[in-house]
């Protein structure tokens, strides 16, 4: 057994663990320049360079550090609301951003039951979007596969628990496939960010499930984002940037 897999056997040798992801294996107490998995935080950066602090909604947050594009943003006074569907991902955030608002919640337009496809506690690709582990498992993810059933929520759940609720600066969708569904939750009418960073992989992708099961294609995005006055800004890596 690895020490690894011993550590996060109890709950206080998995705190101890969750200290060392953070402060050893990923450097919180080093500050740097870029902290995006494809240099999308650089794009952040510029476009609010002249904002000293802003609000900001992660929705599928991950790790807040690595491949995060909200901790350049937390570094320089930001703070926000971040959304993962896994715990083990909260449980960093809550040791790293307290000041944050951390919720374990699978967000989608719809309240129901779905699976949650595990690939690891410590994976970016856990997923509810049967049609991305899929494709995933047949690549080099999933191979210990842990799958649940969880009740999805929507936007609307997650924004009545937070008290006295700022205006969102950039919102930033990174869900695995899920990402379509997670957007259309979100009233832009009424939230309206000044800056949206989705992940959007291929653009020109051919296949799409059809009969509601909630697979859908760049194009889609491009369509529902029209409605609200948004358009592609920049494209950077697998991530998509919209502004007004």
């Amino acid at each position: 057994m690895s020490l690894k897999k011993l550590l996060l056997k109890t709950s206080i040798t998995r705190k101890i663990y969750l200290y060392y992801n953070l402060y050893i294996r990923n450097k919180a107490h080093k500050k740097r320049n870029s902290y995006s998995q494809w240099g999308e935080d650089q794009i952040i950066k510029d476009f609010f360079k002249d904002k000293k602090k802003g609000f900001y909604i992660d929705i599928g947050c991950f790790h807040p550090i690595m491949y995060s594009n909200t901790c350049w943003l937390f570094n320089n006074g930001w703070n926000g609301i971040n959304i993962d569907l896994n715990q083990t991902s909260i449980d960093l955030f809550n040791i790293i951003r307290p000041g944050d608002y951390n919720f374990c919640a699978g967000i989608s337009n719809n309240i129901e039951e779905k699976d949650l496809f595990i690939d690891h506690d410590f994976s970016p690709v856990n997923t509810i979007q049967k049609s991305y582990y899929d494709s995933a498992s047949k690549k080099i993810a999933f191979k210990n596969l842990i799958k649940k059933k969880i009740v999805t929520k929507q936007f609307s759940d997650i924004i009545k628990k937070v008290t006295n609720f700022p205006k969102i600066i950039f919102l930033n969708i990174d869900c695995e496939g899920h990402d379509y569904n997670v957007l259309s939750s979100i009233d832009l009418n009424k939230y309206s960010p000044e800056l949206i960073c989705i992940e959007t992989h291929e653009v020109n992708m051919e296949t799409r499930e059809i009969n509601n099961k909630q697979t859908h294609l760049y194009d889609d995005i491009i369509e529902l984002l029209k409605k609200y006055n948004y358009k592609v800004f920049k494209r950077c890596g697998p991530s998509t940037f919209f502004s007004k």
